[in-house]
């Protein structure tokens, strides 16, 4: 069965052009890597939840503070080549700023195949960025919801140099 994920994806405008915040995913396949290794805050639904209030709580245990108040803007779904889907909810956060990222972990057997399970975060670190930086970085499968975001802004990209 396809997995379903939501995530916030927090945008603001700076030095007068678009800025999102993404987070980069923790684990050691992920350590050397910065193309394609960034993703917006996101997580599984768990059974019940709404895919906005799945979003909000997957944000604050991958960042480690809750998300800025407001009320976002349901961008839709991007789908990955995988089946995977995420359900992405824009929030302009101007004012938001986090010096430490405090994520929750998850274990894995690391090196491979020597029984011994260690401790990684969700996401090692997290920042603003241009949208041009963000396209670069971003995982491939959610790509898509940048365009959504330039979109729903009125189709001004700005930043979208690095």
């Amino acid at each position: 069965m396809p997995v379903t994920s939501a995530g916030l994806l927090l945008h603001r405008e700076r030095d007068g052009g678009l800025e999102v915040f993404l987070g980069h995913m923790g684990g050691p396949y992920w350590a050397k890597k910065d193309a394609a290794a960034w993703s917006i805050p996101k997580g599984e639904l768990d059974p019940g939840e709404t895919p906005l209030d799945a979003a909000r709580r997957e944000f604050a245990e991958e960042i480690g503070v809750p998300p800025p108040a407001g009320e976002p803007t349901d961008l839709g779904p991007v789908h990955y080549a995988s089946g995977k889907t995420v359900h992405v909810f824009a929030l302009p956060a101007a004012g938001f700023e986090v010096d430490t990222i405090v994520s929750e972990t998850f274990e894995l057997e690391w090196p491979p195949r020597s029984g011994r399970r260690v401790a990684f975060p969700e996401v090692d670190r997290a920042e603003w960025m241009p949208l041009g930086r963000a396209a670069e970085r971003l995982v491939v499968g959610q790509r898509p919801a940048l365009s959504a975001l330039v979109a729903h802004l009125g189709g001004g990209t700005g930043g979208r140099g690095s």
